[in-house]
């Protein structure tokens, strides 16, 4: 018997509830007794293995003090699609990301930047530092594309 594949919309919709609920601090002990379900329950929503239920999102919502929309939003220019969402593993890294330590507090404190220009420029930063970590080759050119006065 093969072990059920969450549907991905199903486990994108977890992992926002998930990395909100770790951007409040909160455990999943607490959101299940504020929805009336045991954490067992939220941690197989989190994991997208069980459906959210139209009234249990608005009540995961309701505490997490974000409008229901927040669960489904990829892009604030697109609606949610499955394309894009790739495999669970690519879910995994975003949930991994948000529990660590380092990722959930670059993740609160960007939360905290209000002005979209200095967003954008946070976001060029740790675009342009990323890229700088990457190894580049860098290959000599033949000696035919050299220019003449730098030949010997």
């Amino acid at each position: 018997m093969s072990a059920k594949v969450p549907n991905p919309i199903d486990a994108y919709v977890g992992s926002r509830v998930r990395m909100r609920r770790l951007m409040l601090g909160m455990s999943q002990e607490r959101l299940a007794e504020q929805i009336g379900v045991t954490f067992q329950q939220v941690q197989k929503y989190e994991k997208g293995t069980n459906r959210i239920g139209a009234s249990r999102l608005q009540a995961i919502a309701g505490v997490l003090a974000v409008p229901v929309a927040f669960f489904f939003q990829q892009d604030t220019t697109q609606p949610l699609t499955t394309e894009g969402l790739g495999a669970i593993s690519g879910l995994e890294d975003l949930s991994e990301f948000l529990t660590s330590k380092e990722g959930l507090s670059l993740n609160k404190a960007f939360m905290k930047i209000n002005d979209p220009n200095v967003r954008q420029s946070v976001l060029t930063l740790i675009k342009s530092l990323a890229n700088a970590s990457e190894p580049t080759v860098t290959h000599a050119p033949p000696a035919a594309e050299v220019p003449f006065g730098l030949r010997n």
